[in-house]
């Protein structure tokens, strides 16, 4: 009772997207509809600026992060635990209350991943900052921490159902990137700061 519990909160809190009731609440207009169409901080820092977006980065990181925390206090079973991380993650991405369009996953991995051990979530975010301040794009940081994530959890904790856990939310951070990678390997990628890369040949990739 307390497992499924334990899922179902977590899809429903993941399921309150942070970009659109930042938006609605500061009275800016739905991130679904303005910007690149994508409810999440990236998009809001477009349409309203770094306050709503520093909300928006809270909110998605929290609803990351709670369930998770809550869910190794309650219960010592990895697989409840695992399920609990990809629930919230998945109510990210298709929360029931707004229409199943949400953002693309990475601040409320990033929770996930805190919640899950700390070493975990500081190795990710040192990963992307790396990345990203080198090549000076997003999403080819996210990209590469998310592959990395599995790995960096089995180092961390060797539980082998917690990294399973952590492997199929990275599967969904690709797949929810697919234009990103398109646009990477097409070089037409905005960088930090609004530039664009150049071309990335088959060979550099």
């Amino acid at each position: 009772m307390i497992d499924s519990l334990l899922i179902i909160t977590a899809y429903l809190l993941g399921s309150l997207s942070s970009a659109i009731i930042t938006c609605r609440l500061l009275g800016l207009p739905d991130p679904r509809d303005e910007g690149s169409g994508n409810p999440g901080t990236t998009n809001v820092l477009r349409i309203g600026g770094k306050k709503a977006a520093l909300i928006t980065l809270t909110g998605d990181f929290l609803k990351g992060f709670l369930p998770v925390v809550v869910a190794l206090t309650v219960t010592e079973q990895p697989l409840t635990v695992a399920a609990t991380l990809v629930a919230a993650f998945i109510g990210h991405l298709l929360p029931v209350f707004f229409r199943f369009q949400g953002g693309k996953g990475v601040a409320t991995a990033a929770g996930c991943l805190f919640g899950l051990a700390l070493p975990i979530g500081l190795a990710a975010v040192a990963s992307w900052v790396v990345i990203a301040a080198v090549t000076r794009l997003s999403s080819l940081a996210a990209l590469i921490t998310a592959l990395a994530a599995p790995f960096i959890t089995h180092w961390v904790l060797s539980e082998s159902t917690y990294t399973m856990g952590v492997a199929l939310m990275a599967a969904m951070i690709l797949l929810r990137h697919h234009q990103n990678i398109k646009k990477l390997l097409a070089g037409t990628e905005s960088r930090i700061g609004g530039t664009k890369p150049t071309v990335i040949a088959a060979d550099d990739s």
